[in-house]
């Protein structure tokens, strides 16, 4: 078993952060809010630490789960931050979506003192964190480094897989992302699509579920998003997070996204009705109550 510090303890993170306590490593985490990691310790039994610095001291291997480029230079760099006090050949796995620069940024500083580093964002939402199901995309300029990292992760993933160097993981999320961008929206188009036709939504997607049209948002999501229930999942400011690093990734390599630019507008919109928090499902309202 190995000594593990954990950095965020968000919808995501603490669920991971609990899987790994519940395999029998010994954890110790921190959030930016105390009171979760609190909250986290009294349920899982481990410990916590007041700066990233102070939780990553000793651990084999670091793992961060915040929110952007920003947030995650902010727990690993400086006096305070989780690199200041890491060890030659322990590892520093960021599960945070970021941008593939950040990545290879990171990867750069980490070689600098000896310390391995894996990029390795994940999909499969919420509730993949709290089923110990996540995918897990990485990128790691070490195989060995990855090999390492991997054997922790397994305790929350059902898919965890090397795609390159580092950067490689951020990469695949993305395509990730883009992908699941159209699939929500043309989804969110058949679901109103279907109601104004008079048609039973349950029984219609209960049919084509079984066909071509088959999707993990099609069996997840289309009963909510007919019954205009969002407020649960991925929120649709993370979402637009990760679009816009797409969309940044996709300019720099002359790539176009005409359907991800799309659906990145329409989240504004979601966001104008207020709906920030709600699920990426949330775009059949606007086409409910144009």
């Amino acid at each position: 078993m190995a000594r593990v510090a954990f950095v965020g303890l968000g919808a995501m993170g603490a669920p991971m952060a609990g899987h790994l306590a519940a395999a029998g490593h010994a954890v110790t985490v921190y959030n930016r809010t105390r009171s979760k990691a609190d909250h986290w310790v009294r349920q899982h039994d481990n410990a916590s630490a007041p700066v990233p610095a102070d939780a990553a001291e000793g651990a084999e291997l670091v793992m961060l789960c915040v929110g952007n480029d920003h947030d995650v230079r902010e727990v690993t760099y400086g006096t305070e931050g989780a690199l200041a006090t890491m060890r030659p050949g322990s590892i520093l796995v960021d599960h945070t979506t970021t941008s593939a620069e950040l990545a290879r940024e990171l990867a750069a500083a980490c070689a600098e003192q000896g310390v391995g580093f894996v990029d390795a964002p994940v999909s499969g939402g919420q509730a993949g964190a709290v089923d110990g199901r996540l995918t897990v995309m990485c990128g790691a300029d070490d195989e060995a480094v990855f090999d390492a990292a991997r054997d922790v992760i397994a305790a929350y993933a059902h898919k965890c897989e090397r795609m390159g160097p580092a950067g490689a993981g951020q990469l695949t999320k993305m395509v990730n992302q883009i992908c699941i961008a159209g699939v929500v929206q043309s989804l969110a188009e058949g679901v109103d699509f279907a109601r104004r036709a008079g048609l039973d939504t349950a029984q219609v997607f209960d049919v084509i579920g079984k066909g071509a049209a088959q999707s993990w948002q099609m069996d997840n999501r289309s009963a909510t998003m007919a019954a205009g229930e969002f407020d649960f999942g991925f929120a649709v400011e993370w979402m637009r997070k990760d679009l816009a690093i797409c969309l940044a990734e996709a300019a720099r390599l002359g790539a176009r996204l005409p359907v991800a630019a799309l659906v990145d507008q329409l989240y504004a919109q979601v966001q104008q009705r207020g709906g920030s928090r709600w699920d990426t499902s949330s775009l059949v309202q606007l086409l409910r109550d144009p």
